[in-house]
This record gives structure tokens, sequence and C-alpha cells, in this order.
């Protein structure tokens, strides 16, 4: 079973994040959603499950299986989130995010990055313009560096599997001219097992500015989620740091996945 955390706290942005997973999960039989909402005060528990229950209503219209509630008052929410994520497996936790607007909004986007820090288990980060029509086409962004070892597999799988979309594997290098070197296409071959149930192909873009070729990489072959795996800043290149999976989050007009190695 898909548990799939979407901590709400009904501003606009959470709300658009929330909206675009109905729609995500709607008709996945083995999925259940999880409205999580951290309340400040007991004042606050019965608007808070009457916001959660309105909004499970609208799960259940857009064809969601299953819905559930959970409420917590107090406590520190990046805390609360990866304890409840751990104590039920989830296999993906989605928030919103944006770099505008009310200070709330802003809050919470910053909140969902620290989450990427914090947590184990994938974050789905919904950008406030993202539209749902369907995942069809994922990329992921890779290195090709150590990749048994910083890839992990089995959480990138555990969210594919509920899609079973077309992986689109690329790295950015402005150092891959006609041909890949050999440590490359070893580890390209390793990534090809990692994957082998989905249909999988392989880029090497030459290019100096990675944002630019993200941009018409999506573009050209019509990406619906980017996957990226957030590295530590001491054992990684400059494109793959963490500041790098941060600035794609603001950067990006679809959904970036990002799982820990």
């Amino acid at each position: 079973m898909h548990r799939v955390i979407i901590p709400v706290d009904f501003s606009e942005t959470s709300l658009n994040a929330a909206r675009y997973t109905a729609k995500m999960l709607a008709g996945i039989d083995d999925s259940v959603a999880i409205l999580y909402h951290n309340y400040e005060s007991h004042d606050d528990h019965d608007i808070s499950l009457n916001y959660q229950e309105s909004l499970k209503q609208e799960f259940l219209r857009a064809g969601v299986k299953s819905v559930e509630c959970e409420g917590e008052m107090g406590g520190d929410l990046i805390d609360n989130i990866s304890r409840l994520a751990h104590t039920i497996r989830a296999t993906l936790i989605v928030m919103g995010i944006t770099g505008k607007s009310t200070i709330r909004q802003v809050m919470f986007g910053s909140n969902t990055l620290k989450l990427i820090d914090k947590n184990l288990y994938p974050v789905m980060i919904i950008p406030p313009d993202a539209e749902f029509t369907g995942i069809n086409n994922v990329a992921f962004a890779s290195d090709f560096k150590n990749v048994e070892n910083t890839t992990p597999a089995d959480l990138i799988c555990s969210v594919l599997e509920m899609f079973n979309p077309k992986l689109h594997i690329f790295t950015v290098n402005k150092d891959v001219y006609i041909s890949i070197n050999e440590e490359m296409e070893k580890e390209k071959g390793k990534l090809q097992k990692m994957f082998i149930k989905y249909d999988t192909e392989f880029y090497f873009i030459t290019m100096n500015d990675f944002y630019s070729a993200v941009d018409n990489f999506i573009s050209d072959y019509k990406i619906d989620i980017m996957i990226t795996i957030p590295k530590h800043q001491s054992n990684s290149t400059s494109l793959f740091k963490s500041s790098h999976t941060k600035r794609l989050a603001y950067h990006s007009h679809i959904p970036i996945l990002a799982a820990h190695e």
C-alpha cells in the first residue's frame, strides 16, 4: 500500500499541492492519501477537523480511493512529519512551495525545503503553477558517479510504480562531447539494472548552464516530474549539491521529487 502524506496549513500554497495530489492519486487502488495538519492550540482543534473533512471530501470526489486525516497539536512541524512518515512507512510526502505571496506561504515553502534536508522519505515539491496532466514521462538527473551508493533506487521505484512512466535519465556535463567515457558507461549499466522494470532512456547533455539544459529537456521530452538527489556539500560536484535541489524547487514549473542518497 502506498501511503502519501500531504501536510496542509490551508494556505493557497498547501491547498494547491493537495489538489494536485488528489488528481495524481485518483484511481490508484493501492494508495492512501493522508491529510496532515499541525494546529497550534486546543481552540483550533475543531476548526482543523472541519477543514480537513472538507478537503477529504474533495479528494474522494476527485476519485482518490482512500483518504485519512491526521492532526497534531504543537511540536516542530518537520519533526512531526518525519516521525509520521517513519511510523506509517510512507511512500511519499507532497508539499507546496512558492517564493512569493504571504509570509505564511513563504514559511510553508521554507519548511518544504527543510523537510527535504531532514527527511529520509521522498518529498515531492509542487510549484504554484503546476497543473496535473498525467505522469507519463519522468526525468532523473544523475551525475553518473558511484550510482550504487548514491542512488536510492528502492525509494524512487516505490514512487514510480504508482504511475509506471517512461524514465528519462540524464546528466549535464560540459566535458562530454561525442561519446561518454568507460566509467560513465559502467555507471549507466548499473542504473539500467536498478530501473529495469521501466522503459528507460539515457541522455548525455553538453551544456555549461545546468538550469537552461533542464528547461530545454523538460520541454523537449514533455517531462511531468523531475527526480533529483540532494547531496551533501562535502561529497558532490557543484551541480549536485543540496543547494542545487533548492534552486530547482523554486525554478521549476513541474513537480520535483527529491529522494535522499
